[in-house]
């Protein structure tokens, strides 16, 4: 399943997002920026979780790729 090359794209659509948040908001937040599907297919894939800062987030999108 095609994900982000690096959690640093997934990030350029994440600017202005207000932590901590939820998946479901860092979702929204990204489609409302333009992100392209395969941004929105890794934020999709992360743990339901609460995330209290883009590192949070960069590292969900990181195990994704392992």
């Amino acid at each position: 399943m095609a994900t982000p090359d690096n959690p640093i794209q997934a990030q350029a659509y994440l600017d202005g997002v207000d932590y901590p948040v939820r998946r479901e908001d860092l979702i929204r937040h990204a489609e409302r920026h333009g992100a392209p599907e395969e941004v929105l297919t890794a934020l999709r894939r992360i743990r339901d979780e609460k995330f209290d800062d883009p590192t949070d987030v960069s590292e969900a999108i990181g195990r994704l790729n392992r």
